[in-house]
């Protein structure tokens, strides 16, 4: 399996910090954000690692991550994104590097405590189709949210006004090489973008979608809120940390951390 991390995009919700670097290179409490996301795929067991970036900072992840030696990687491959265009569209052009392997996807904003080793373990027993995480959040309305029929996923919807479920999609996902295929059928959504919910759902249709539930806290790191929430949780845990264990509830560590 080869892993891909997606950190492109403008970060407009987080100006002025983003007017002058990329969103991925600012720090979540004492490590630029884009360590937490590779380190995920590290943790794994993922060592054949595709970053995808854009804008004027693109530069700066090569400076920072070089050719990932310092994370144990094989391999750190690097592309560009021009503009936006979605999470499929970002997706999309990592075709070449996948090269018909599966890929395990992160959004680079997306940082959690302790890591998915299971899970992938999990996909690659499955043989294909698609895995999603999930984790339930008192607040679904601002994510993705599965419809559930026990183990099965039965449609997901973005952003919904009445949740069918209290489960946020997390933005980890495992995909096999129809992933590239579906990504081409795709037209775009009212934001004309490429919208990765529209993949999974097509994988729903299929009857190739599973999923898993996160352990320990999950956070993005797109709002001035849930950078500051993400900071905060990485200093009272040391989360994410190379081959770490014993995920935390979220509630228990802000406590902790009187947050």
């Amino acid at each position: 399996m080869k892993g891909i991390v997606l950190a492109g995009g403008l970060g407009a919700r987080l100006r002025p910090l983003t007017a002058v670097t990329n969103k991925h290179l600012l720090p979540v409490y004492d490590k630029p954000m884009i360590y937490y996301p590779v380190r995920t795929l590290v943790n794994a067991g993922i060592t054949d690692i595709m970053i995808v970036t854009g804008g004027n900072s693109a530069g700066d992840f090569l400076k920072l991550l070089k050719n990932g030696r310092d994370f144990g990687l094989k391999h750190l491959n690097y592309t560009y994104q021009e503009g936006e265009g979605g999470i499929a569209a970002a997706l999309s052009l990592c075709e070449d590097f996948a090269d018909t392997d599966p890929v395990c996807v992160v959004l680079g904003d997306n940082i959690i405590e302790g890591n998915i080793r299971a899970q992938v373990a999990s996909y690659r027993r499955q043989g294909g189709g698609a895995k999603i995480l999930l984790k339930r959040v008192p607040d679904p309305q601002r994510f993705g949210v599965p419809a559930l029929d026990g183990r099965r996923v039965v449609r997901i919807e973005e952003k919904p006004a009445e949740p069918k479920s209290d489960y946020a999609v997390v933005g980890i996902y495992m995909y096999d090489a129809e992933v590239f295929r579906i990504i081409k059928t795709l037209k775009p959504s009212q934001r004309d973008e490429l919208e990765i919910t529209d993949v999974n759902n097509a994988y729903v249709a299929r009857g190739a979608m599973t999923w898993d539930e996160l352990e320990g806290w999950w956070s993005d790191a797109g709002t001035f809120e849930s950078l500051l929430r993400a900071s905060r949780l990485v200093a009272a845990t040391g989360a994410n940390k190379l081959d770490m264990d014993g995920a935390k509830p979220e509630e228990e560590v802000l406590n902790a951390a009187g947050a």
